[in-house]
């Protein structure tokens, strides 16, 4: 079994500049606070010059993503956007898996009760529908990586697997459909026929799958190295000038059009008026007796 992380992150292989970087935005600058490990953290933060660390830490149970997990994402991810003196992020999982994905039940009782999944202005979200990060992010990835899970990998501009990483898109085979942007962002990076091949199907894939679909970089042979490559790769990034970095993302940004931002801000509601129908239910209670769903459609 992969050994799980409680302490100490391994560190980066190379040295990092802790010079600050330039400005990122006149709007608000910010310091990005870091984030003690502990029973009540679910996403943590460890500054490393001018790179951070973000860990997703709900390791009892996967590393599903509740709302709470995600909003905290969202604040760390909008932390980083403003801190100047930070020039590349690397999010990880804490645990023997990246994530599993989403807590169902936590997001259900959210849908049911209408409430927006981020409210608070000092938020990006870590699946966006229009704007994200300006800034570089490298995701790090092993174990279980499922669903919700693999949709905040994909949204990285580099990414990097441990070659025990199992990656699942299987939400179709319980009632839902993958809401956080793999119907748009899966199909760009993998493919039509590749990103279907998974989708369609709910069959999980390896890290040497990934690597072939080009939606993994870099295998690395372990958990550890692998986030050792992550912190490797950042602080190459941090080293560059932080302007051309910002560029490069947004001339390349600008490529990708019009309609993927209409596609991802439709979503939401696609998402929320799945989790309402019979189909639904089914997935749910079929999962809950441990046997096939009957779907009606």
């Amino acid at each position: 079994m992969v050994s799980t992380w409680t302490g100490p992150l391994p560190m980066a292989r190379s040295a990092e500049n802790e010079s600050a970087g330039a400005p990122q935005s006149a709007e608000k600058t910010v310091t990005m606070a870091e984030t003690k490990l502990g029973a009540t953290s679910k996403v943590t933060v460890e500054r490393r010059g001018q790179i951070v660390l973000i860990g997703i830490n709900r390791p009892s149970i996967q590393n599903r993503v509740d709302p709470e997990t995600y909003l905290g994402l969202a604040k760390a991810y909008y932390q980083y956007e403003h801190d100047a003196s930070l020039r590349a992020a690397v999010l990880f999982g804490r645990g023997d898996n990246f994530s599993r994905g989403i807590d169902v039940d936590a997001f259900q009782v959210l849908a049911a009760s209408g409430r927006p999944l981020l409210s608070d202005a000092e938020t990006i979200d870590p699946l966006p529908k229009t704007k994200g990060l300006s800034k570089p992010l490298v995701v790090v990835v092993h174990g279980h990586t499922w669903n919700m899970g693999r949709e905040l990998h994909l949204v990285a501009d580099i990414r990097i697997a441990a070659a025990d990483t199992r990656f699942g898109q299987d939400e179709n085979t319980h009632g839902r459909f993958p809401g956080g942007g793999s119907t748009v962002r899966f199909v760009r990076e993998a493919g039509w026929a590749n990103a279907m091949r998974y989708m369609l199907t709910g069959d999980h894939w390896s890290a040497e799958e990934a690597l072939r679909m080009g939606v993994v970089q870099t295998i690395a042979p372990t958990p550890v190295a692998a986030l050792e490559a992550g912190i490797e790769t950042a602080t190459k990034i941090a080293a560059c000038g932080p302007l051309g970095i910002r560029a490069t993302l947004a001339s390349a940004h600008l490529a990708i059009g019009s309609s993927e931002t209409e596609a991802l801000s439709k979503l939401e509601v696609q998402y929320r008026a799945l989790y309402g129908s019979e189909d639904f239910k089914e997935g749910r209670k079929a999962e809950a007796e441990g046997r096939p769903p009957v779907y009606q459609g």
